[in-house]
């Protein structure tokens, strides 16, 4: 069997195992293990051990925890439902102001946890009942939530971001910047048509009542007290990182302490939440090393057989594709095995391949990280199995359906796929801000 065979049959036996519900890291460790005895023999049993020593000689890593933890918590003390009562009052006599500040707070949310999952909590649990219950369409708010809550993944501190330059091998303090720009302008393109379509059809978003916002300006000042808090974490967390005071495994320590003391603070971190927190910490942690581990494996092998310079071979020889054409390719390849998939299956399956062909091409591989978080928020949101979709299925109230969900999510994934059209022709978007602090 050829070389190229080999690498089409490791992949097409993964896919297939992902497919029948095994655990992503069982299916990929298993096919990597099965493949590297078959063609290395007993000199295989090297690899899992040597991937094993890379991962925990890898800091970065140490963020994963962190990270995660901080989310956790900022979730659970209801951070979060203070910062939605300052976006109620501050936004609610504009047109869809309850939307655009759902928006808003899943902007912080992002830059607080660096999760898609945790926007999407607290989007569906406190943000659409409130705005269910003022008459907003049931159909455009819930489009609201699932567009904001997967900006998580590209605004820092993106754990997506971190695992992409784990196993890509580039430095995450430059992905995370890269991810700081198109992270806004997605936000604000949201924002942009979340206007636009309550101004043409204002039925779908009333205003809230003056009664409700009728309050002294004193009160209102008050409510902004709500945003100081995740500002001087987003603040300790990341700015000091931009200004070289801390590394980047110190920031995401930082966070955590900074998120804990808040809690403290607010009197709301109790001995419950603690435990619960710690322990979903662990679960999510070892669930990503054990994923990480198996992809070392699996890169290991493809790079063995010599797989990348097969496939840049097939496209640039035979196919005789201009690298702009394999880059389009590569995206929707991205999009339909985000149909199935998640975006850390999606990683391990394509990284080892993807990537270094990417740079063999002439382009920058912290761009072309970008690229690929953005797909896998188009991903997540695209039938039939888009992960966002049936998160949203679990945490909507009852009068939510599924046809809902699907129509609700049209609009933003055009929004998303001009975002990602405007990045791949301008790609300064993403490397302006990394170029500009590295430069110094």
């Amino acid at each position: 069997m050829s070389y190229e065979a080999i690498a089409l049959t490791m992949s097409g036996g993964m896919l297939a195992m992902l497919l029948t519900g095994q655990r992503i890291f069982a299916a990929i460790g298993a096919i990597s293990a099965a493949a590297a005895l078959m063609l290395y023999g007993n000199g295989a049993i090297e690899m899992p051990f040597n991937a094993a020593f890379k991962l925990f000689n890898w800091y970065p890593m140490l963020t994963l925890p962190l990270f995660i933890y901080m989310g956790y918590i900022l979730s659970e003390t209801g951070i979060a439902d203070d910062l939605y009562a300052m976006f109620h009052v501050w936004f609610g006599r504009l047109r869809g102001g309850l939307a655009i500040g759902t928006i808003g707070l899943m902007v912080v949310i992002s830059a607080m946890n660096g999760l898609s999952v945790a926007g999407m909590a607290i989007g569906a649990t406190i943000a659409l009942p409130e705005m269910l219950r003022r008459n907003y369409d049931k159909v455009m708010i819930t489009g609201v939530v699932q567009a904001g809550s997967s900006l998580g993944i590209l605004v820092p501190p993106s754990v997506v971001l971190v695992l992409y330059g784990m196993i890509a091998r580039q430095p995450v303090g430059r992905l995370w910047l890269a991810g700081v720009v198109p992270g806004l302008l997605m936000a604000g393109l949201f924002v942009l048509y979340i206007v636009v379509r309550c101004r043409l059809q204002p039925e779908l978003a009333p205003t809230v009542s003056e009664e409700e916002l009728d309050m002294p300006l004193k009160e209102k000042l008050k409510l902004l007290k709500a945003g100081i808090v995740p500002f001087l974490i987003f603040f300790f967390m990341t700015g000091l990182f931009l200004m070289g005071v801390t590394s980047l495994v110190e920031s995401s320590a930082v966070g955590a302490a900074a998120a804990t003391l808040a809690a403290l603070a607010k009197r709301s971190l109790t001995r419950e939440i603690m435990e619960e927190a710690v322990r979903k910490t662990l679960g999510i942690s070892c669930m990503f090393m054990w994923i990480i581990l198996a992809a070392l494996c699996f890169g290991a092998v493809f790079d063995g057989l010599g797989a990348v310079r097969a496939i840049e071979s097939l496209f640039i020889t035979k196919w005789q594709l201009e690298p702009w054409q394999v880059l389009v390719m590569m995206q929707l390849s991205y999009i339909i095995m985000g149909m199935f998939l998640d975006d850390t299956a999606m990683l391990v399956i394509v990284a080892p391949l993807y990537v270094p062909l990417v740079i063999s091409l002439g382009f920058n591989p912290i761009w072309y990280g970008i690229l690929y978080t953005i797909t896998c928020q188009i991903a997540y949101m695209t039938p039939p199995f888009g992960y966002n979709l049936f998160l949203m299925r679990a945490m909507a109230p009852p009068e939510i359906t599924l046809p809902d969900i699907y129509r609700s999510i049209v609009p933003f994934v055009l929004v998303m796929c001009f975002a990602l059209v405007l990045i791949i022709l301008f790609p300064q978007i993403a490397l302006w801000l990394p170029d500009l602090v590295y430069a110094r």
